[in-house]
């Protein structure tokens, strides 16, 4: 988990640096899929170090409502 949301926390500053530079972009697809293999914590902490797609309501309340998910779930693999 630790590598995944290391991942998730640099996909956030690359795709922020190509934003500003006005390159080609990592697809919001990537940074979803990444989030959603339990790298949500990393992509969480990116958006907010960065401030990075901060002001997408979808980025704003998904990442956080996915982090909780997936906060519960190892929870109860942990206790298991």
């Amino acid at each position: 988990m630790i590598l995944i949301n290391g991942y998730g926390f640099f996909l956030m500053k690359a795709d922020k640096q190509k934003a500003v530079r006005g390159k080609w972009r990592v697809s919001e697809r990537r940074i979803w899929l990444v989030a959603a293999a339990f790298g949500s914590a990393g992509v969480w902490f990116g958006m907010m170090r960065f401030r990075h797609k901060t002001k997408h309501l979808s980025f704003r309340l998904g990442i956080p409502f996915l982090l909780g998910v997936q906060a519960v779930l190892t929870g109860f693999y942990m206790m298991n």
